[in-house]
């Protein structure tokens, strides 16, 4: 009897670490007590996208299973550097990566310097990522921040999933969908929100034509003055 209590608790032990990977833990436990999630509010978060440049054609010259396991390195390579950064990420579509920081938990002012310190971490780790079959090539993240409200919550019953919702995900979107390869674009709210600590090397990009949005002054990410990225 004792052994298989201890057999029970470790399976419920694997089953809460799986539902932990793909909903927020406090969203979690809600769920496991049958709670109705409400959704939030939240003030200020830093919102990250990127892509893959020229993905379509890397895919168009490789098996679907080449595909999978090529995201696949992509993906384990990034998920284990963001888990040193306060960020959550919301979803992958493709090879679209997105991540948030200041939400589930607010982290105060702290999410745009999170974020701005892992998007610098990904796109020189990208570079590092083999394909398995294109040993000689390399692949190169396209990525863009923005910095606003944003409301999040649980959409679904059968496959719930944790959402966010609002302007602020389209635009950080855009900055992505205008980025160039190993660029980092931000919108002038994530630059504001960076030049508290003035720790950035950031070059202005100019006023560009932003689809939905109309003239926008941007800029490119380049580095941190205090901080290196992971080896």
């Amino acid at each position: 009897l004792k052994k298989k209590t201890e057999d029970l608790k470790r399976e419920r032990q694997l089953a809460e670490d799986l539902l932990h990977q793909m909903l927020p833990k406090s969203v979690a436990k809600q769920l496991r007590k049958c709670q109705k999630v409400e959704a939030e509010n939240y003030d200020q978060v830093t919102i990250f996208f990127s892509d893959i440049v020229g993905f379509t054609s890397i895919a168009a010259s490789c098996t679907p299973l080449q595909v999978v396991e090529m995201l696949n390195n992509l993906y384990i390579c990034f998920d284990s550097r963001i888990e040193s950064y306060d960020v959550y990420k919301v979803e992958t579509i493709g090879d679209a990566y997105m991540v948030v920081s200041g939400l589930p938990e607010r982290n105060g002012t702290k999410h745009a310097d999170e974020i701005a310190k892992m998007s610098l971490d990904l796109v020189a780790a990208v570079r590092q990522v083999v394909i398995p079959h294109m040993p000689m090539g390399r692949l190169q993240l396209r990525a863009g921040i923005h910095t606003g409200p944003c409301v999040a919550g649980v959409v679904g019953y059968k496959m719930p999933r944790y959402c966010l919702f609002g302007d602020t995900v389209n635009t950080a979107s855009r900055m992505e969908s205008t980025s160039l390869p190993q660029k980092i674009h931000i919108s002038s709210a994530t630059y504001d929100a960076l030049l508290t600590d003035d720790a950035y090397e950031i070059e202005l990009r100019g006023e560009i034509e932003v689809k939905g949005k109309g003239k926008m002054k941007t800029y490119w990410l380049l580095g941190n003055k205090n901080y290196s990225v992971q080896n």
